[in-house]
């Protein structure tokens, strides 16, 4: 199988799992412990809904875990420690890990969990999928290493009221990229001149600073001027695309005129990825786009806020058809080393299950929406519920065209996303004087030597 496409490898596997669904195998012979990592929610509801995930599992096996939930830059610190010294848990479960996950199963540091998998593939997205199958070197082939639970988007979140104040409608947004960022400029004028003296237009992540949020910035702006080629599924880089190396110019420059023109708060340059959050929610910005629905859950009880918040999907290209949204899948990864593998693969079992995976996901309140997408039509909750934020969220992360992240399709993508060699081109010609072709020709450049020494098939 090792010469195999990625999705030649998928359609091979759901013709062996096709029409089955097995029983999820509970080791119940002999009580054994497992060690599992798992990153604390952005919502309290989250934890408590791994807790009683945890209590149900427990029960129903007779196993027990020995489980630390932790915030999530914690937790990624602690798993390339872990993964460097060989002194491993058994399971680590996080919400986005293809950069962790692609990098390490390229050097052959994970089980391969394909067997937990196959009995619901044919259910899942075909997305998670994507996101959850990487190469190993070692063995010269693509499997799973992750077992699929959730997948995420990346809604915009809007002031409603501010549009109101600055004298437009909801309804006015435009459904277009460019034309939808372009909408809320004048606002901030507007709003100023009405007292509100700090208000910025835009909460655009141009950091070097935070690992996730500028990376996934920078993705959608380069998806949506035409580039989602840079990677395709075959793990090839195609810098030497003209449309992909235009798109990426396109978005380099409308970022750094965006930050030169002061629509985007100054410290954005070195924000973490928590800093558009805080500032979204204090009013600093009229609209931020970032992962989740984490912006408008933290302000569950503070319904005042709750509902001036307004979530949108993506939108079009100019010729009507959907931009896809890039979509981070969670769930649960094996380390080679783990003193109880067999029960980290039972309890992802356990968790695979589509009434699991449901449960403990609306428990969460929905930040997370399961990966297997009939899940979605078949449960009110998710696109009829009170929530006004929630449908729109569903529709974008599950429903509409979703790309997985381009780590899934290669490591080397992997090591892009940590040097942030995207974002740097922004930083570049805000910070280095250079123009956008040569910023964005000095981080190809980059890309290709990496590509070059992590390239196969």
């Amino acid at each position: 199988m090792g010469d195999l496409s990625r999705r030649g490898f998928i359609a091979s596997s759901i013709g062996l799992a096709a029409g089955t669904l097995a029983r999820p195998y509970i080791a119940n012979a002999q009580a054994k412990t497992a060690t599992v990592w798992v990153n604390q929610g952005f919502v309290p509801a989250e934890d408590e809904a791994f807790k009683k995930l945890a209590a149900d599992y427990e029960k129903a096996s007779g196993n027990k875990l020995d489980y630390s939930i932790m915030p999530f830059m914690a937790q990624n610190q602690k798993t390339i420690s872990a993964l460097t010294s060989g002194d491993v848990p058994d399971l680590i479960f996080m919400d986005a890990p293809a950069t962790i996950i692609a990098q390490n199963a390229w050097n052959d540091k994970f089980i391969d969990v394909t067997d937990v998998v196959l009995p619901y593939e044919n259910l899942l997205s075909d997305t998670a999928k994507l996101g959850s199958t990487f190469f190993n070197k070692a063995v010269g082939k693509r499997s799973y290493y992750l077992c699929p639970i959730k997948q995420g988007g990346t809604p915009f979140h809007i002031w409603g009221n501010l549009v109101e104040k600055a004298g437009a409608k909801i309804s006015d947004i435009p459904d277009t990229w460019e034309e939808r960022w372009n909408f809320f400029k004048p606002m901030q004028k507007e709003l100023r001149g009405k007292g509100m003296r700090k208000i910025y237009a835009l909460g655009l992540q141009v950091t070097t600073v935070g690992p996730n949020d500028g990376n996934n910035l920078y993705q959608h702006f380069l998806i949506a001027n035409g580039g989602k080629g840079i990677v395709t599924p075959d793990g090839r880089l195609h810098t030497d695309d003209p449309q992909v190396r235009e798109a990426a110019i396109r978005s380099t420059t409308f970022l750094a005129d965006a930050y030169k023109q002061g629509y985007v708060p100054p410290e954005a340059l070195s924000w973490s990825d928590s800093d558009d959050n805080n500032g979204f929610h204090e009013k600093v910005f009229i609209a931020d786009f970032d992962g989740t629905l984490s912006t408008e859950l933290a302000m569950i009880n503070n319904k005042e806020d709750f509902l001036a918040a307004v979530t949108l999907g993506m939108p079009k290209y100019k010729d009507g058809t959907p931009i896809p949204c890039q979509v981070g899948v969670g769930g649960g990864f094996i380390p080679k080393g783990c003193k109880n593998a067999e029960v980290a693969k039972d309890l992802m079992k356990y968790w695979m299950q589509p009434k699991v995976m449901d449960e403990n996901l609306k428990a969460g309140l929905g930040r997370w929406v399961p990966a297997i997408p009939q899940a979605v039509k078949d449960d009110p909750f998710w696109l009829h519920s009170d929530d006004p934020h929630l449908k729109p969220y569903v529709e974008e992360a599950v429903l509409d065209p979703t790309l997985p992240p381009f780590e899934g399709f290669t490591p080397a993508w992997g090591q892009v996303a940590a040097e942030q060699l995207q974002q740097g081109t922004v930083a570049d010609v805000v910070k280095n004087g250079m123009s956008p072709e040569q910023a964005v020709d000095k981080a190809f450049k980059r890309m290709e030597q990496i590509f070059s020494k992590m390239s196969y098939g």
